[in-house]
């Protein structure tokens, strides 16, 4: 018995441990499982960084890979009231999303940073070591992260 209060315990704790460690804050602007892109449109307005969100959109522009440091897919994504924003998909740790092609819609769970330019969301991915929010990317059905 005292075995398994310990195994218990020790999940309990490790669960904490690991959602209390996440670096982005939880978007206070949530409502009930939205993708009408709100909430990016506030952190936009209130030049907000590192809230978490999820959006959908229209793949504007498809970028080169940026291959300094960790690779990352880049594009442009237009959402629904015109703002566009920079995607940036973590291809060592996620896999890339073949044929990515201007116009295709995609769905997206990551951090916003703000800029000028309408601002970008990473951590489009999960995280190996537990200590940030899972993020991803969903495209003709299928999950990347």
């Amino acid at each position: 018995m005292r075995s398994r209060t310990y195994i218990i315990t020790v999940v309990v704790i490790a669960l904490a441990w690991t959602t209390s460690g996440c670096a982005a804050e939880s978007s206070p602007y949530k409502s009930a499982a939205t993708t009408d892109n709100a909430d990016i449109e506030r952190a936009f307005k209130e030049r907000r960084s590192n809230v978490q969100v999820e959006g959908e959109g229209t793949v504007d522009r498809v970028l080169e890979d940026d291959v300094d440091g960790s690779r990352h897919q880049r594009f442009i994504v237009r959402l629904s009231p015109g703002q566009t924003i920079l995607i940036l998909h973590n291809i060592d740790i996620a896999p890339r999303i073949d044929n990515l092609q201007t116009g295709d819609s995609i769905r997206f769970y990551g951090e916003y940073i703000w800029s000028a330019q309408g601002g970008k969301v990473h951590w489009t991915h999960h995280d190996p070591q537990g200590r940030h929010v899972a993020g991803w990317l969903k495209y003709k059905g299928k999950t990347y992260q």
